[in-house]
């Protein structure tokens, strides 16, 4: 049967190749700042770097994987963040594999009571490209003797090509101590990502995010250690495709947990089903300046049976400045900490 998986997933990758692509996404939305928006891009005190990985649908063979990295840091002296992010997506028996590498920039606006506008830009480079080698066309077959030549003829082999394209992002963020919220566009180029010589449009992805921090302690004492919580949302279209993350995050040094549900309920699937997808619970622990989180996302769609859900971990590692004492206070005076999740009061 292995034989043949590879000459079904070709079949699927010629019809893909004629739709509209979608971008992966994290469960833990907030601990890929930069992935989300542009507007994040040196929202720190401090210089950060986060690494995610995930993997869906792990029971089925060759699974889904993602992982992504990227650094940030803010400039005082220009009231701007800088930023890189490089990305992996890969998917498949033959590794069907997307790479993004993108340069990041936003802008520091200082208004009234402690409010801040953060406009930023994405400029990106995409690659697209398959193993040729993993894939078994039907000239490559012999049912007879049960094997499997090395060569093929086949005229679609030679159709398929890597490809590589420019992208462009832009997104806001305005926030205070308590409340973030902010929108974004990526893809706005709309860029060909075809592995043939034919269109294959990588659609515009709109993002619409909020969420505020209520600490659980308002009492005249002021404590080491403060327990909050922290509803937020997530909203993003992307062509035919949109989705909707809503939920809560928990938060007392150093323990982080979280649970959120993924789905449209108002919506109806192909054959009349509700929209939901997936339950999503999520752990983590601060220690010093490392951030560890871990979430698994229970499916709860008709494909629950089958999936195995998904596994995510990142990691948020965050370092001062060499001149962070003679910055310290100004800093401290013109812009707040990071508006997610993972950051402190």
């Amino acid at each position: 049967m292995k034989k043949y998986l590879s000459v079904f997933f070709l079949l699927i990758m010629i019809g893909w190749s004629q739709i509209h692509g979608q971008d992966h996404h994290y469960s833990q939305y907030y601990a890929a700042p930069l992935h989300l928006n542009p507007g994040f891009t040196g929202t720190t005190m401090q210089h950060r770097f986060i690494s995610n990985f995930r993997t869906q649908w792990p029971a089925i063979s060759k699974t889904y994987v993602t992982y992504s990295a990227s650094y940030d840091h803010f400039k005082p002296n220009l009231n701007s963040g800088f930023g890189v992010l490089a990305s992996v997506d890969k998917a498949g028996s033959a590794d069907l594999r997307s790479t993004n590498i993108a340069a990041l920039y936003s802008y520091k606006v200082q208004l009234a009571d402690k409010w801040v506008v953060s406009p930023g830009v994405y400029i990106g480079y995409g690659i697209r490209d398959l193993n040729f080698n993993k894939l078994v066309f039907g000239d490559q077959l012999d049912i007879t003797d049960n094997r499997i030549f090395d060569d093929t003829i086949d005229p679609i082999r030679n159709a398929y090509n890597n490809t590589s394209y420019f992208d462009f992002g832009s997104g806001i963020v305005v926030y205070n101590e308590k409340f973030w919220g902010g929108f974004s566009i990526y893809h706005m180029n709309e860029p060909n990502h075809s592995l043939l010589d034919e269109e294959s449009i990588l659609p515009m992805k709109y993002s619409l995010h909020a969420g505020v921090r209520i600490p659980l302690y308002n009492g005249p004492l002021k404590k080491d250690k403060e327990a909050s919580i922290a509803p937020s949302f997530i909203y993003k279209k992307q062509g035919n495709f949109d989705q909707l993350d809503l939920g809560l995050h928990f938060r007392y040094d150093p323990i982080i947990a979280g649970v959120w549900y993924r789905g449209i309920p108002v919506q109806q699937n192909v054959g009349d089903n509700v929209n939901h997808d997936a339950v999503t619970f999520m752990f983590g622990l601060r220690y010093k300046q490392f951030e560890f989180g871990y979430s698994f996302d229970m499916t709860v769609s008709n494909l629950s049976a089958n999936t195995g859900g998904a596994h995510e971990f990142a990691i948020n590692y965050q370092w001062a400045n060499v001149d962070d004492g003679k910055h310290r206070k100004k800093r401290k005076e013109k812009f707040i900490p990071c508006p997610t999740f993972s950051n402190k009061l």
